[in-house]
C-alpha cells in the first residue's frame, strides 16, 4: 500500500509540474527583456525587478490600451456569467420539474450539442449575425450585445445539464409547500430554487469565467482584432507585428492577464470541488 501511495503521489507530482511549466516560462520570462527571452528562455531572470518595469510600460502601451481592453473583459465576462446563470437555472428548473416529454427531448438536444466543436459552427455565425444585424439594424458584430448573446449560447447546454443535476437533489416538497401557501412559479423559483442552486452556480461562474475571460478565438472573430472592442487576449495580439514579435511585452500583458482568474480560482477552489460532487447527474 505504501509502495502505490508512493508512486501515485511521484506520478501527481509530475503531472503537477508538466502543467505548472507553462505558467513557469511566462512568470520568469516576464522579467527579462526580449533578447535575454531569446537566448535564454527558461533561465532565471537577473532581475526581479524587471517585471515591475515591463509591467509599466504594457500599462502605458497606447496600442495596447490595458484599461480599456480590461474594463472589456471585465464587463463582457460578468454580463454573461449573469445572464447564462439566471437563464441556464430557469431552464434547468423547467425541464427538471415537468413531467412531459419535450422536456427530456429538450434536455437531450442540450446535451448532444456539447459534442459539436466550435471550430465547425464559427463561420455560419457570423454569417447568421450579418444577417441578423441587416434585417433588424440591431449591431452584433463589433458589439458588447454580439459577444455576451454568442457566450450565454455557447456557455447555456453545459451549464444546464449540470444545473438539471443539482435541481434533482432539491426536495419537490418545499415548492408544494409553497404552491400550498399560494406562492407563484417565480416567486418560488427566486425565492426558494434559485438560493439553493448557489454552490453549482460558483462551479459554472468559475468554469465558465476563466472560459470566457482567456477565449481568444470568438472575441476575435466577433469583435475583429482592431476594433474599438478588445479583451485582453485579442489585445495582447498587438504585441506581435508580422516581423518584430515582443515577447517581453507579450507574456507580461499574459501574466497581467492570467492573475485576476488565478486569484479567483484560488478563493474559490472549495465551492468548485463541493459543486460539481452535488451536481453530478447519479
Amino acid at each position: 500500500m505504501k509502495a502505490k501511495r508512493t508512486i501515485s503521489i511521484c506520478v501527481a507530482i509530475v503531472f503537477a509540474l508538466v502543467i505548472l511549466f507553462p505558467f513557469y516560462l511566462v512568470l520568469i520570462n516576464s522579467a527579462k527583456e526580449s533578447a535575454n527571452i531569446i537566448i535564454d528562455p527558461i533561465g532565471i531572470p537577473e532581475k526581479w525587478m524587471n517585471l515591475f518595469s515591463n509591467i509599466k510600460k504594457v500599462i502605458n502601451n497606447e496600442q495596447y490600451n490595458y484599461w480599456a481592453a480590461f474594463r472589456s473583459s471585465i464587463f463582457i465576462t460578468v454580463a454573461s456569467l449573469f445572464l447564462l446563470i439566471l437563464f441556464a437555472s430557469m431552464a434547468a428548473w423547467r425541464m427538471c420539474r415537468s413531467n412531459k416529454k419535450w422536456a427530456s427531448v429538450l434536455l437531450t438536444i442540450f446535451v448532444a450539442s456539447m459534442i459539436v466543436p466550435f471550430q465547425s459552427v464559427m463561420f455560419p455565425v457570423l454569417s447568421v449575425y450579418r444577417d441578423i444585424s441587416n434585417f433588424t439594424g440591431i449591431r452584433l458584430l463589433q458589439s458588447y450585445t454580439g459577444i455576451i448573446f454568442a457566450y450565454v449560447g455557447f456557455g447555456g447546454p453545459m451549464a444546464i445539464f449540470m444545473l438539471h443535476g443539482f435541481v434533482k437533489k432539491i426536495p419537490y416538497e418545499l415548492e408544494e409547500a409553497a404552491y400550498i401557501d399560494g406562492a407563484s412559479s417565480e416567486r418560488i423559483f427566486f425565492q426558494i430554487v434559485l438560493p439553493l442552486l448557489r454552490p453549482i452556480q460558483v462551479t459554472i461562474v468559475i468554469l465558465d469565467g476563466v472560459w470566457f475571460w482567456n477565449d481568444y478565438l470568438l472575441p476575435s472573430l466577433l469583435l475583429g482584432q482592431s476594433g474599438k472592442i478588445r479583451t485582453l487576449p485579442v489585445a495582447i495580439a498587438s504585441f506581435i507585428g508580422s516581423y518584430v514579435k515582443q515577447w517581453d511585452m507579450i507574456l507580461t500583458a499574459a501574466l497581467m492577464s492570467m492573475l485576476p482568474m488565478i486569484i479567483l480560482f484560488l478563493v474559490a477552489q472549495k465551492q468548485i470541488v463541493k459543486g460539481m460532487v452535488d451536481g453530478a447527474v447519479k
